[in-house]
């Protein structure tokens, strides 16, 4: 991981040597079969998203399993790959909530403070959840713990149980917790679609003197 804001922050909330209990991690599942996201962009969230500048959180489970798809950024896919299932109504809710986009990879939210962050950073191979519970999740949590102590409101946007779950460590009363209903065709028709997560946040941002996302991009 580069050296940041987040290394350490992070590394206050974390038992001491857990940054080697990573990379000793990394080095096993790497080194014995196919796992996601390439190992360069496991850390991509928050590489790509300063601290300082995190307005919006969105938490996802684990990558993507499929060749290709996973970037280190929670539900965004290459635009040269189709979306799948979740982000297609991630985009579809968008087109109702403030607008159409086209586009799947999501990097552009993530440019502008949207933390596009899973709870487990790697997967393996076609196994959807393959690494969950083993290594990451006190890791993101202590994410989620740092982002909870800005004092410059964040909205933290949780979709499905296993997120919504994280609203424990959502403790400043500065920030906004939006939640509903998982994207998944499993859910979305319970509680994601129609729940204006994106024009929310934004209503919320303006009116704390902040600049809006601007999902279209």
């Amino acid at each position: 991981m580069e050296h940041s804001a987040w290394h350490d922050l992070i590394k206050q909330e974390l038992p001491q040597g857990y940054f080697g209990k990573i990379n000793q991690f990394l080095d096993y599942v790497y080194g014995r079969g196919v796992v996601y996201p390439p190992r360069e962009k496991v850390f991509n969230a928050i590489q790509t998203t300063a601290l300082e500048d995190v307005k919006v959180v969105i938490l996802g489970q684990d990558p993507y399993h499929g060749p290709k798809q996973a970037q280190g950024l929670s539900f965004s896919v290459p635009n040269d790959l189709p979306a799948p299932p979740s982000l297609q109504n991630i985009l579809k809710e968008l087109a109702d909530d403030v607008g159409e986009k086209t586009q799947h990879d999501l990097t552009p939210w993530a440019e502008q403070g949207v933390l596009l962050l899973n709870a487990s950073l790697t997967v393996p191979a076609g196994q959807a959840n393959g690494h969950a519970g083993q290594i990451w999740e006190p890791f993101t949590d202590a994410i989620i713990k740092v982002v909870n102590q800005k004092e410059s409101p964040v909205v933290f946007i949780l979709w499905g149980s296993y997120a919504r779950k994280k609203k424990a460590l959502v403790t400043n009363p500065h920030h906004l917790v939006i939640e509903s209903a998982h994207p998944s065709p499993l859910s979305a028709y319970r509680g994601f679609f129609g729940s204006r997560p994106f024009s929310r946040t934004n209503h919320f941002l303006e009116s704390k003197g902040l600049d809006p996302i601007n999902w279209l991009l």
